[in-house]
């Protein structure tokens, strides 16, 4: 699930997600479990919505080096 991530196009972070999401380019949506949920939450809430497939990661270090960045993420996005 995560090697996608890796290799595709997307986005990381709470407002690029949120922002692929409504625009309808959000495939995917990967939180991580040990984010803060008044992070995570509303934009679970907002793929219920939209019907975007949620995938949860176990630790916000894990997703972030998924995306290829050096910090974690508590949120990103697969794009179409």
């Amino acid at each position: 699930m995560l090697a996608e991530l890796k290799q595709g196009p997307k986005v990381v972070g709470v407002k690029q997600t949120k922002r692929a999401i409504n625009d309808g380019k959000a495939a995917r949506v990967f939180l991580a479990e040990d984010a803060d949920p008044r992070v995570t939450d509303p934009i679970a809430v907002l793929c219920g919505e939209r019907s975007i497939p949620v995938e949860r990661v176990a630790q916000m270090k894990e997703l972030g080096s998924a995306c290829g960045i050096a910090v974690g993420s508590a949120v990103a996005a697969l794009l179409h």
